[in-house]
């Protein structure tokens, strides 16, 4: 597997994102475990939730549990992995989802996080979605005190524009180490805060990289054309394209079954040749 940086820390190019083992349509648990074990042995150092991965109002953090369980019952050396999660998306149980961007909300968000992954300070903590109700500085703001707190090793942000990007910047300095947005080929609206991360040096981790729960199996066009020619599935090829955009680029696909994360870390060592990418995005 190889190897990209968020801050100081190396990481596996191809993340695995939790969210699908923990809300609508999730799978029980044995065969989620299997599959964050899976992605542990296939060399997956990068392991990104948050708090409002799950269900019903009462079981808050499902997605967080699930990862420290699996974390603890893996036999083998967990040391080297990064677990990033999130605060500030909030869901009530009906199936909606709000947004909560207060500093105070966000400091108790955190506190429960910490709890839940049972560690003395969160890898990455990335601020989910902005409030429109809270100005934006004083909700980046939280995470400068979470770091100056010691709660949080690294802060990013999430499903930001270009301009957030860059007051997050002002407010952080280097202590800004990521951004997650939603990128895949058929959502192409992030581009610009794309470049911009590579402009900054900042990792920029696509979520839905395939396109989002249900549509991964759609992939076809050029990608298609691609994967016949390599031997490999039409994901594969699309992660690898992700990787062919920016050296900050850590893409998370979702997964809910040990062969899916599997045929994703695989597209770390997936090397696509000029008249390959001539043919995608």
């Amino acid at each position: 597997m190889q190897s990209r940086r968020i801050g100081e820390v190396q990481v596996s190019a191809i993340g695995l994102g939790g969210m699908p083992m923990s809300i609508e349509g999730r799978p029980d648990e044995e065969r989620s475990i299997s599959t964050i074990h899976a992605a542990l042995d296939a060399g997956v150092t990068l392991i990104d939730t948050a708090d409002a991965y799950h269900i019903h109002a009462d079981e808050v953090g499902h997605n967080e549990s699930l990862i420290a369980r699996a974390l603890a019952s893996y036999g083998g050396d967990t040391s080297g992995v990064l677990v990033a999660t999130k605060g500030g998306h909030l869901r009530p149980g009906d199936g909606s989802w709000t947004v909560d961007g207060a500093p105070s909300y966000l400091q108790s968000a955190c506190d429960a996080s910490l709890k839940r992954l049972g560690v003395d300070a969160i890898g990455l903590y990335q601020f989910h979605r902005p409030d429109p109700a809270v100005p934006y500085a004083e909700s980046v703001g939280a995470l400068r005190d979470l770091l100056d707190a010691g709660k949080i090793r690294m802060a990013g942000i999430s499903n930001a524009d270009p301009a957030q990007i860059v007051e997050a910047r002002e407010i952080l300095g280097d202590r800004l180490v990521s951004v997650q947005n939603q990128f895949s080929p058929a959502f192409l609206s992030s581009t610009a805060e794309l470049e911009l991360c590579d402009q900054l040096g900042i990792a920029f981790l696509p979520w839905s990289p395939l396109g989002g729960i249900g549509r991964a199996g759609g992939l076809g066009g050029g990608f298609a054309e691609v994967a016949e020619r390599c031997g490999v599935s039409p994901q594969r090829v699309c992660l690898a394209w992700h990787l062919s955009k920016s050296p900050v680029v850590v893409p998370i696909p979702g997964a809910s079954r040990p062969a899916s994360i599997q045929d994703s870390a695989a597209a770390s060592d997936l090397d696509l040749t000029a008249s390959d990418l001539a043919l995608l995005p």
